[in-house]
């Protein structure tokens, strides 16, 4: 099974290692036919500290890192 990769800006990167980002998607609703922001937050594992609270970054899915890390970041 391919490992998903999203787009999405870093909100928080106050632990080591870690940083939140949180992922945006827009759709149409089936009957409204509205165009309709979600937004889900994943915690993905940031090897260098590198990432900073603003940056847009891809992350990628992979084995658990931790209790609640299952994405890494792929580039910032």
């Amino acid at each position: 099974m391919p490992k998903r990769i999203l787009t999405g800006t870093v909100t928080s990167d106050a632990n080591a290692q870690t940083v939140t980002v949180s992922v945006e998607r827009r759709f149409k609703h089936p009957v409204l036919q509205k165009t309709i922001r979600k937004s889900k937050k994943y915690r993905a594992h940031d090897e260098k500290d590198a990432c900073k609270v603003g940056d847009q970054v891809r992350i990628i899915e992979c084995a658990p890192k931790s209790k609640t890390k299952r994405w890494e970041v792929l580039e910032a």
